[in-house]
C-alpha cells in the first residue's frame, strides 16, 4: 500500500484556521500572561506540562508563579520549598531541574531566559522540545516544536500510521519539513498541531468527523488501519514504586521542618521493601535528606 503524503502548505493552513477559531482558553495562552511573566512563564509551564493533565497544572503554574515570578526570585528559594510548592504535579525531579535553571538563568544570564535554543538546553531539564517551546511561543522564532501530540498527528496525516514509533530526531526534520516560512505563522501551526493531538487527535479513540484535515488525512484514506504501536509502555501506578515515592514525599511535605523518624515514614505500607527503595531513589535523586535518623525534604 502506498500512503500519500499531505501537501505541508495545505496542513498548515488548515490547522491554523481550526485553531485560530477552537483554541481553548489557556492561561499560557493570554497575552497578559506573557506580558506578566515572559518567556520564564513559557519555560514554567512547559515544565509542569509534561506528562502531567492541563487540568492539574493551571492552580499549581498560578501559585507557583505568584511566589516565584521570576528566575531570580525562584533563585533565592530552596530545593526543600520548590519540592513542596510542586504538590501533586508527579516526576517531582522536575522541579529540582527548574529550581536549578532558575539559578543557571540567573548567573549566567543575568536573570532573563535566553532565545537561543543551544543556550536553552545547556539549563538543566531542558531538553529539545522545551527549548524550542520557549523559543518559539515565547520569542516567535521559527523552530519545529515536537510533543507527542504533534507526533501523533505527522504519523497518522502524513505517514498514515495509527501512532508514531518510538521518539527520534528525526521527529523534528518530519515537523520542520511542514512549517509556514514565516516566523509568526509556524508559532501558530506548532501551537495547533499539538491542539489537535490534545483534543481531537487522541491516541485511543480519535474524534475524525470533528477533524479540519480529516479529507486529507493518510491514515483515514487508508481505512484507518491498526499498524501497530512500538512505543514503550509505562508500568501502572497503583503498586508501583512511582506511587511509593509519592507517598513518601507527601508526607515529607506536610511534615515539620525537622522531617519525619526514618523508622516512621510511611509505616504502614503493604510492601516494606517497597518503601525502602521509595526512600532510597529518594534521597539519591536529591528529593530527600536522611539525618540523623530523620527523613526531611532537601534544603
Amino acid at each position: 500500500m502506498t500512503l500519500r503524503s499531505t501537501p505541508p502548505v495545505h496542513l498548515a493552513a488548515e490547522l491554523s484556521d481550526w485553531y485560530r477559531d477552537t483554541a481553548r482558553d489557556l492561561p499560557w495562552r493570554r497575552p497578559e500572561f506573557h506580558y506578566r511573566y515572559g518567556a520564564w512563564g513559557t519555560l514554567v509551564s512547559e515544565f509542569m506540562l509534561q506528562q502531567t493533565p492541563v487540568t492539574r497544572v493551571i492552580p499549581r503554574l498560578e501559585a507557583w508563579l505568584d511566589r516565584w515570578p521570576t528566575p531570580a526570585r525562584m533563585a533565592q528559594a530552596t530545593p526543600a520549598e520548590v519540592v513542596h510548592e510542586w504538590a501533586n504535579l508527579g516526576y517531582p525531579r522536575r522541579a529540582l531541574w527548574l529550581h536549578r535553571a532558575a539559578i543557571e538563568i540567573t548567573e549566567r544570564h543575568g536573570g532573563e531566559v535566553p532565545r537561543d535554543v543551544p543556550a536553552l538546553l545547556a539549563l538543566s531539564g531542558i531538553g529539545d522540545y522545551t527549548a524550542r517551546a520557549v523559543a518559539a511561543f515565547s520569542f516567535g522564532d521559527r523552530h519545529p516544536v515536537v510533543d507527542t501530540n504533534t507526533r501523533r498527528v505527522i504519523a497518522r496525516a502524513v505517514d498514515g500510521r495509527s501512532q508514531p514509533g518510538p521518539a527520534a530526531r528525526r521527529d523534528l526534520l518530519a515537523m520542520s519539513a511542514l512549517l509556514p516560512d514565516s516566523d509568526a505563522e509556524s508559532a501558530v501551526f506548532n501551537a495547533a498541531i499539538m491542539e489537535l493531538g490534545a483534543v481531537v487527535c487522541v491516541s485511543r479513540t480519535p474524534r475524525c468527523e470533528r477533524c479540519p484535515i480529516a479529507d486529507s488525512c493518510a491514515w483515514v484514506a487508508a481505512g484507518r488501519p491498526d499498524t501497530g504501536d512500538a512505543r514503550p509502555r509505562q508500568a501502572r501506578y497503583e503498586g508501583s514504586d512511582r506511587q511509593a515515592r509519592g507517598a513518601v514525599l507527601k508526607e515529607l511535605r506536610s511534615a515539620v521542618a525537622d522531617g519525619v523518624p526514618l523508622a516512621s515514614v510511611i509505616h504502614d505500607w503493604a510492601d516494606a521493601a517497597q518503601r525502602d527503595r521509595a526512600i532510597d531513589s529518594l534521597i539519591a535523586d536529591g528529593l530527600a535528606e536522611a539525618i540523623d535518623g530523620m527523613l526531611r525534604l532537601p534544603r
